[in-house]
């Protein structure tokens, strides 16, 4: 953690020419950072943010559906609002980011604090329609600030250790989900009225999280190398990396040019293996459903079941990051889509008792790890550096929309035909996706 450096956009007396080789080694007496600490102050952002949306997340789905009587296919909608929305505006907050020279910093930070401000609002809310908006804007907060975040961690790292950035920074964020419901659950213990509590309180911590972005995370608009250092700048001194920009001169990226990426046949093969995918990827909130059916869990634990999937993930996520920037990155992304689709196929077996709830959780935890950030360390490789916010926002504008679509269908199924048909359709149409996407896996990366 460190205060950006005031001085970051001044300019300096030019420093010497370095040696040819200079750039492929690093300075003597210096050892180059695995992460940049970029990577550390958005990892710091997100576990701070990720405590107070996470409080909401686990108890949201026993809200509304013990404390409102929302029917599953009531919640689906609203599910597929809450995780789906954001995709609508992804587009629009990468490419501010990338329209605004560099401007990353702040576009994200715009996002952070429209969801922060949505909090409160669901203390007043009681009936479908005021929910659902307040949960709309709070996705619209998330999806302006996905794409810019993503990009500056992908920007301030090497292609080499891009996998691993990206791993740090999940398991951070991680840290939060897994604090988070663990606040609420202490929260309902102790209070009388515990909703209105726990919505109070993941206000105050989303407010926090944003005062961190703004003072701790650099908001300079230098040109930076991999490394991120600035460019013709002096090393020799120790420097707050700013905010990546376009350089001097360069034409400013328009929206044509951040839709034309999907003319790039890699990238337009992993926008649409992450579509096909995420149709048939239920949502966290109806995976606790299902445990909490099969199981038996009294109300009063169900908001502890998200912290077997955040500790899965919070352990897996720097080795999995490490392991896709040595074997692969698609592989590991496709076998974290195994691994979900061995979760769905021990929730629809026989098998009972708190081993297979551990069973399910790990799997859950080990699917996120293995996909979240490996696919944007993946799309990062195929965006060039002016247009990294939208490239990166067109694959989760896919992803986004068909998880919105796979909650109103598993919603609409449950509600029809069962739980389990529910569930079994998803599963059958998980692993056709897999070998459909496996075929059509990206062959190399061709952007730096």
């Amino acid at each position: 953690m460190y205060v950006a450096d005031s001085r970051a956009g001044t300019p300096e007396a030019p420093a010497a020419a370095p040696p040819a080789d200079s750039a492929a080694r690093p300075l003597a007496g210096r050892r180059r950072p695995a992460v940049a600490p970029m990577v550390l102050a958005l990892g710091a952002v997100s576990l701070i943010t990720d405590v107070s949306s996470e409080m909401v997340t686990a108890v949201l789905p026993l809200y509304l559906v013990a404390g409102l009587g929302l029917s599953p296919l009531g919640f689906g909608l609203l599910d597929g609002i809450y995780n789906g929305f954001s995709a609508l505006v992804r587009l629009v907050g990468g490419h501010l980011a990338d329209r605004g020279g560099g401007r990353h910093k702040w576009v994200a930070g715009a996002g952070y604090a429209l969801s922060a401000a949505c909090k409160p609002l669901l203390l007043v809310a009681q009936t479908l329609t005021p929910i659902g908006l307040i949960l709309a804007a709070d996705r619209t907060g998330k999806g302006l600030r996905t794409a810019p975040r993503d990009a500056l961690i992908s920007l301030s790292s090497t292609p080499e250790n891009r996998g691993r950035a990206f791993g740090v920074h999940r398991t951070m964020d991680t840290a939060g989900a897994l604090l988070g419901p663990l606040v609420a659950f202490l929260i309902l213990r102790a209070t009388v009225d515990g909703y209105d509590a726990v919505f109070t309180v993941s206000f105050c911590v989303a407010v926090v999280g944003v005062l961190v972005l703004v003072l701790f995370v650099p908001g300079g608009a230098g040109t930076r190398d991999g490394t991120g250092r600035p460019t013709g700048a002096d090393t020799g001194r120790a420097e707050a990396p700013a905010l990546p920009a376009l350089p001097p001169r360069a034409p400013r990226p328009t929206l044509r040019a951040a839709l034309a990426l999907l003319h790039r046949p890699e990238l337009r093969r992993i926008t649409v293996c992450a579509l096909l995918l995420g149709l048939a990827t239920v949502s966290d909130s109806f995976v606790f459903l299902l445990l909490q059916r099969r199981l038996g869990v009294p109300d009063r634990w169900f908001a502890l079941l998200p912290l077997g999937t955040a500790a899965a993930f919070l352990l897996l996520a720097v080795p999995l990051g490490r392991l896709a920037d040595r074997a692969g990155r698609w592989r590991v992304f496709l076998g974290g889509h195994g691994a979900l689709l061995l979760a769905y196929a021990l929730l629809l077996s026989s098998w009972q008792g708190s081993a297979a709830a551990c069973a399910v959780l790990l799997l859950h935890g080990g699917f996120y790890a293995a996909t979240d950030g490996v696919l944007m360390a993946a799309a990062s490789d195929r965006v060039p550096r002016e247009l990294r916010s939208s490239g990166l926002a067109l694959v989760q504008t896919g992803q986004a929309l068909a998880r919105f679509a796979c909650s109103l269908g598993f919603g609409a199924a449950w509600t029809a035909w069962g739980d389990r048909t529910a569930l079994t359709a998803s599963a059958v149409l998980l692993a056709l996706c897999a070998v459909f996407a496996l075929c059509l896996r990206p062959i190399r990366p061709t952007t730096p």
